[in-house]
This record gives C-alpha cells, structure tokens and sequence, in this order.
C-alpha cells in the first residue's frame, strides 16, 4: 500500500530518484558480458583515447564511484520521503549501508578478468571490437565482421605450459592488448594485468598471463557463466600435457578430429623434439646446474607426453 495524498512535487521527485536509479543500476549491470545489454568491455568503453589500461581501469572506477554515491543518495532520499509520508522518524533513519547498495565498486582483479575473457571472446568471434554487443551465437559465421582483430579461423585455441604454438592463447592475447591500447605501451599494459592477477616474485607478464590461462580461466569461466560455459575445454589431465579451447556455438562434427590431428599430434611432435634437445644439453659440457634443470624439464615433458598419448585413445573414439 502507498500513500498518493501528496503533492505532485513530492511525487514527481519519487519518480525522478527511481528512475535514475534505474538507469544506474541498468548500466551497471550491462557491464557484465552475462547481460543482454552488454556491448563491450568497460576498459575499451571509458579508455578516452588514453594508452594505458591502467588509465582505462582509473576513468571506469571514477565512473562508477560517482555512480554508487549517486544511488545511495537517491536510495536515503527516498528513505526520507517515505519515512516522513508514513510517519517513522521514530523507528527508522533514512542511511543505507554501503554494502546494501545495489551496485559494485571497480575491483582491479576481477575487472581485468573480465576484460581477459571480453579478449577471448574476441578470439572465437562472440565479439568484435569493428561491432557492439553479441556478434555471434550460432548461424553462418561471417569473417568479414573481424577486421580490426581477427577471429580465430578454426574455432581452436590451444593453452599450453610453454611457446609451443605461435597463435596458441597467450599470443593472440598479447595480440588483442596491442591492437586495444596500441605498440608503445604494450609492456606496461601487459605488467598492469599480470600485477592486477597477482605474479610470483621474479615472474615476467607473460608467464603470469600464462600461468593463468593453464590454471585459473576456465574455473572463472565456468563460475561466471554458473556452470554453463560457452567456451569449452579440452584438458587431458593434471600434468597439463594437453589443452584446448573451443567455442560452443562453433562447434560442428569435424571440431573434435581438428583438435586431435592439428593440435594434439603436433604437440606430441613438439614434445618429442624438445626433449632431443634436452638431452642434447644433458650430454654436452653445460654446467651441472644447467644439466639438472634441463633432467628436470626433460621428466616433466615425459609425463606430459603419456599424459597426451593416453588421452589421444579418448580423443580417437570421440573424434
């Protein structure tokens, strides 16, 4: 029951604060790439023509910060109006919590996230950055919507423990920063990320992006899109010797034997050829620190080997 025995002044402003709260919370919300209204990432949206991801990061903050503060003030002057149309100055005070507002802050680690995932949508064609919103879910996939960051061709994206391919996730993800914020500022850019997602001490950029693609994106990815994730994984288990990404809008009858023929069996072939080259050093007059490091590498890569065998057994009979 509401209380309409007021003044259209008093009225007009209830529906003046609800609106824009509305709007608030609208475009807070078509942030997310979950939201039917969402048409890119908010670190290309508010970059302002500036180079930097982290001056992208600082303008969406401010963006937001001003937006909270306006809708808590809206929120408590409503609380104000109603309290005093229905006489509770008694038993309630018009102040709302910060935690009770509708809207979240800027948070660097989980906007970056975001903005890696925005990156891989770009990858398979979801999204384009030559077009706004969700560019393809399903249908005739059309290239000639990819100019200015080519969709992957084949609809597979390896994610490998090292530089075994040159389009494998990592470089075309380096790929996708440069073409956003532009060559000259690329280090600090990818420094900026690697930061944001937390790195090792003596840990480069690029490992800490990679180190994040191996471990941490597809259970972000299954978490964001609540265990229904459009992007699937091919994973041949716990030593990592195998992985792969594909879209699940487009995946047809040939996608399972193209990642198993030219991706898997390649890697194989990689593998076999880096541990030549390891024992090549074992046995040559390296220091021994060197040729322990090289044992070590040379082990590793050999489970990693079994690991992708065994999983190419599976991988035939899906294929």
């Amino acid at each position: 029951p509401i209380i309409l025995s007021h003044s259209n002044k008093v009225l007009d402003k209830i529906s003046t604060l609800t609106n824009k709260n509305i709007e608030i919370a609208k475009l807070s919300w078509n942030s997310n790439e979950t939201s039917w209204g969402f048409t890119k990432h908010p670190l290309l949206k508010y970059r302002n023509n500036v180079m930097t991801i982290a001056e992208a990061f600082s303008n969406w903050a401010s963006t937001i910060e001003k937006q909270f503060e306006v809708l808590k003030q809206n929120e408590e002057e409503l609380n104000r109006i109603f309290i005093e149309i229905y006489g509770l100055q008694d038993e309630l005070t018009p102040e709302v919590d910060e935690k009770d507002v509708t809207i979240r802050k800027a948070d660097k680690e989980r906007d970056i996230k975001s903005f890696i995932s925005y990156a891989v949508g770009c990858m398979f064609g979801r999204y384009s950055l030559d077009q706004e919103g969700l560019v393809y879910a399903g249908g005739e996939f059309d290239e000639s919507k990819y100019v200015t960051y080519k969709a992957d061709p084949d609809n597979v994206i390896p994610i490998t423990d090292d530089e075994y391919f040159e389009d494998d996730i990592v470089s075309r993800f380096v790929e996708f920063v440069r073409v956003t914020f532009g060559e000259e500022t690329l280090e600090e850019n990818l420094d900026f990320i690697a930061d944001a997602l937390t790195r090792k001490a003596n840990e480069t950029s690029r490992q800490r992006i990679r180190r994040y693609f191996l471990k941490e994106f597809y259970q972000d990815h299954v978490q964001t899109y609540q265990k229904r994730p459009i992007y699937w994984l091919f994973d041949s288990g716990k030593n990592d010797g195998f992985k792969a990404l594909i879209y699940m809008h487009r995946y047809d009858e040939g996608t399972v034997a193209k990642v198993r023929t030219d991706y898997l069996h390649l890697l194989q072939r990689k593998y076999e050829a880096e541990m030549k080259r390891l024992e090549m050093i074992m046995d040559s007059d390296v220091s021994t620190r060197e040729k322990t490091k090289a044992r070590k590498k040379k082990e590793k890569i050999q489970k990693q080997l079994l690991e992708c065998m065994q999983y190419d057994q599976v991988m035939a009979h899906v294929a």
